[in-house]
């Protein structure tokens, strides 16, 4: 059962958090089991992205969360390439400092707020529901009937 003082966002950034250190721990069961690969894989996907652009201030409309869903994955292999890279130039890569490094940083970046998303600029975290009037220039301009032209 859940603490009664902490709020579903909270529970969702300390998920995401001990994300890292799950799919860690799950490196003991042996090389083949999915029981290993799973964890590993969903992490390392997501996780880093979603560490970066989940926690928002204000929450997500449906348009937001499904743009923050796309994004997570690219975002996550991208952190995950700098991570990797890093190591391997430097001559200290193994999966277990991978996970680490990739673990510390999904735990720092989920206590922090998100990364602004363009569908929350545009209104799809509007609370009340209206949306503001937008100014739309016509493409095409119909020309006066009189006159030279």
């Amino acid at each position: 059962m859940a603490h009664p003082r902490l709020t579903p966002r909270v529970q969702r950034r300390a998920a995401l958090a001990a994300s890292g250190w799950v799919a860690l721990a799950a490196t003991a069961f042996p090389g083949g089991s999915p029981l290993r690969w799973i964890p590993v894989l969903a992490f390392v996907a997501l996780a880093p992205g979603l560490a970066l652009l989940l926690p928002q201030p204000l929450g997500l409309r449906p348009g937001a969360r499904l743009e923050a869903l796309a994004l997570a994955a690219p975002v996550s292999l991208s952190v995950a390439t700098l991570v990797a890279t890093t190591l391997f130039l430097t001559k200290a890569f193994s999966l277990t400092f991978f996970l680490v490094v990739l673990a510390l940083f999904v735990s720092v970046a989920s206590t922090l707020p998100g990364v602004p998303l363009p569908a929350a600029t545009r209104g799809a975290v509007e609370r009340d529901g209206a949306r503001s009037p937008r100014f739309e220039m016509p493409l095409f301009r119909r020309r006066g009937t009189g006159g030279g032209g």
